[in-house]
């Protein structure tokens, strides 16, 4: 029953990232971001809800993977770099949408990419199938540099 209070807890906190997230984007997405110029290869707006649920998701279960192979207190490092990069996650939001700024965000998401790769590798040293869990977000959070970047040059 515990593991999945756990994994109940870790849903709402990564569910609960991509609500505050979402705080600072609503707005921006009815009023702002439609205008922007975007670069080749941006999705459809529909797109990104869903992606960013799942990948919320995959969060939490690479979480608790590293929960249930070495407990909280075994892997604090690894529960601290994940924290830091739900933080930064929220950030991005706030500074891309919140506060309109494509450029300081631009910076702000290479250190969320670089925040994902050490938890990436410091879950990897916990459970391989959790930091495999954390690749799609790697992934995406690349894609949405290239985006963010894209937005930021293309609207001076």
């Amino acid at each position: 029953m515990r593991s999945l209070g756990v994994l109940v807890s870790l849903l709402v906190l990564c569910l609960g990232a991509g609500y505050l997230g979402s705080l600072a984007t609503a707005q921006s997405v009815r009023e702002w971001y439609p205008g922007l110029i975007k670069p080749p290869g941006t999705p459809p707006d529909s797109v990104f809800g869903p992606v960013w649920t799942a990948l919320f998701l995959l969060m939490a279960v690479a979480a608790w993977q590293v929960w249930t192979r070495s407990g909280f207190e075994g892997a604090r490092l690894a529960f601290v770099l994940f924290g830091l990069q739900l933080l930064l996650n929220i950030a991005w939001s706030f500074l891309f949408f919140g506060l309109r700024q494509p450029g300081a965000a631009l910076v702000e998401i290479l250190f969320l990419w670089v925040a994902i790769l050490v938890t990436f590798l410091a879950f990897k040293s916990h459970s391989l199938v959790a930091a495999l869990l954390l690749l799609p977000y790697l992934a995406w959070v690349g894609y949405a540099t290239y985006l963010n970047y894209g937005i930021w040059r293309l609207n001076p």
